[in-house]
């Protein structure tokens, strides 16, 4: 009985090592797998968030006159990020330098110069569709993904870009 307590007293010696080094490997495995599964979900939250990004951009710019005033184009797009003002929280790759604005007539040509107010605007449109803002055409493009993980460094995914047309409503005016 002793001797074979003394026996399985030696495999245990030989086996303490064993469990950390099957856990080492197994970790590296877990991890990996709940990594790429925390950025594929942020993968899909950014490119959500693009197409977020442009339609609420195209909103706040159909309701505002920001007409050659890049301190309301900078609201806009700071209002489009949700707030933010240099990037998308927990979406680096959208910023507002990758966010166009344009604004177009009623024919869909984007507009060189500009009614001098919204109630110049509306007396445009009103004798044609050439001189006025009729439409205003946000864009995001150039983006490109990349994961937060340093496990994924070889992903860089373009992300598709998005472009929303709307139709201008009050453009600033208050009548």
């Amino acid at each position: 009985m002793l001797k074979t307590l003394k026996s399985y007293n030696n495999v245990f010696r030989s086996q303490r090592g064993v469990a950390a080094v099957e856990f080492a490997i197994i970790a590296m495995l877990l991890f990996t797998v709940l990594f790429g599964i925390l950025e594929l979900g942020r993968l899909f939250y950014v490119f959500n968030s693009v197409q977020e990004v442009t339609r609420r951009a195209a909103r706040e710019a159909v309701v505002r006159w920001a007409v050659d005033s890049t301190s309301e184009e900078d609201e806009i797009k700071r209002l489009a990020l949700f707030g933010a003002t240099a990037n998308l929280p927990a979406g680096a790759e959208i910023t507002p330098a990758r966010i166009t604005i344009e604004y177009l007539n009623g024919n869909r040509a984007i507009l060189t110069t500009f009614p001098d107010s919204p109630s110049d605007n509306i007396t445009e449109c009103l004798s044609g569709p050439t001189g006025c803002i009729a439409y205003v055409r946000v864009s995001i493009t150039g983006a490109t993904y990349a994961p937060m993980v340093s496990l994924f460094p070889y992903l860089r995914v373009p992300i598709p870009a998005s472009t929303v047309t709307m139709p201008a409503e009050s453009m600033g005016y208050s009548g």
